[in-house]
């Protein structure tokens, strides 16, 4: 299913929008969350206040029902300016609150989403674990019967922005099952007994949105904090919570766009300026190589990203189109940031200009939410048309 196309007119006014919004609000502090590495709290309190964390959530919820392309295209903005706020956007717009909207019950969607547009509520995702990165149906997190209940043990790791959520979606086994079978997902509460959030881990990038890791001992999961039951007998309640994470994917790769777009526009203006051999820089063709190809790839990626984000299925972008925008999008970034940063010289390697900090940002984009290695072996099952066991029996 094609989303319904919005005029490039009202499109391009709301990035325009969006873009002095940034500018004006973020970019004076963009390098101070990244140094004390600290979480920018007074940017989503105003982004709350905006409504901007309601973006695409339903106006009956409280939210604006904008389109996934407006999220698109805000975070790219968001990201251009100040790469942490957006991962606080991303989590707020394409995190479970997606996933409540489409997968939830009603009770569900009035209790929890209007506190997500309000800022009152903080998601996080519990899916990764020490011995289930990758390999997601490795995991041993259990949920089992507890009178009209469950209770939930095991132990996640990387949840961004897990220190400081006030929900966690955690993705869990239902039963004694194996592989992808009766995988489900149940939302926990912050001061519910048994449930524990250790140290945040220092990272590369993103280092005002520390990742932390998350302890359930035997924790009461009331029936109705149940997303989804998972099914011992069959796939398909994994399948469907994976395909909850489109809007992720979707995400991660705008947010990758944003960054290499800011990165081309710095490397164009001091090629521009930097003056060798008594002429700018810019006059060289190694310097105009590599701004045509730097160009080109961003163009291709948001072709590729706008297709993902007006193509959906049951509310969630095409896997297909997710997989590959994101794919493409990761290593992308990598390559646009890398050579600003060579353009800029050892300037670009100092701390005084921000190029360092965009190469280590866009470094986690590969590894989160699918690491490129996952992405291509989801891309080529679905061009084969069957899935591949990719363990060693």
């Amino acid at each position: 299913m094609t989303s319904p196309p919005i005029p490039a007119g009202e499109l391009e006014e709301f990035r325009a929008a969006v873009r002095k919004f940034a500018v004006d609000a973020f970019a004076a502090k963009a390098a101070y969350w990244d140094e004390k590495e600290e979480f920018p709290r007074e940017n989503r309190e105003l982004l709350a206040k905006l409504g901007y964390l309601g973006l695409v959530i339903p106006e009956q919820y409280g939210g604006s029902g904008l389109s996934i392309l407006h999220a698109t295209v805000f975070l790219e903005e968001i990201s251009r300016v100040c790469f942490n706020t957006a991962l606080v956007c991303q989590i707020a717009i394409n995190g479970p609150s997606r996933a409540i909207e489409i997968l939830g019950s009603e009770e569900q969607k009035k209790r929890l989403l209007p506190k997500c547009v309000s800022g009152e509520y903080m998601f996080g995702i519990g899916m990764s674990e020490p011995g289930a990165g990758s390999a997601t149906t490795d995991m041993v997190t259990s949920v089992t019967p507890d009178g009209d209940g469950w209770r939930l043990n095991g132990h996640k790791v990387f949840c961004t922005g897990g220190h400081l959520a006030t929900h966690i979606l955690v993705f869990a086994r239902f039963g004694k099952t194996k592989g992808a079978y009766g995988i489900g997902a149940v939302i926990v509460e912050k001061g519910m007994p048994g449930f524990t959030v250790g140290k945040p881990d220092r990272k590369m990038g993103g280092r005002g949105v520390a990742e932390a890791e998350l302890y359930f001992d035997n924790v009461h999961i009331p029936k109705e904090n149940v997303l989804m039951v998972g099914d011992e007998n069959s796939t398909k309640s994994f399948r469907v919570l994976m395909s909850s994470f489109g809007p992720e994917r979707v995400g991660n790769a705008a947010m990758c766009l944003g960054v290499a777009h800011e990165a081309l526009e710095l490397a164009v203006a001091y090629s521009k300026e930097r003056h060798q051999f008594g002429r700018p820089i810019c006059e060289f063709q190694g310097i105009q190589w590599k701004i045509a190809d730097m160009a080109t790839q961003i163009h291709a990626t948001r072709l590729m990203v706008h297709h993902a984000a007006t193509h959906l299925e049951n509310g969630f972008p095409n896997p297909l189109a997710a997989a590959q925008a994101k794919l493409y999008a990761n290593e992308m970034v990598q390559r646009v940031t890398n050579e600003a940063l060579q353009i800029h010289g050892h300037y670009g390697f100092t701390r005084d200009f921000p190029l360092e900090r965009m190469v280590r940002d866009s470094r986690g984009f590969a590894l989160g939410g699918g690491t490129v290695e996952i992405l291509r072996n989801t891309i080529a099952s679905i061009v084969y048309g069957r899935s591949f066991n990719q363990r060693r029996d």
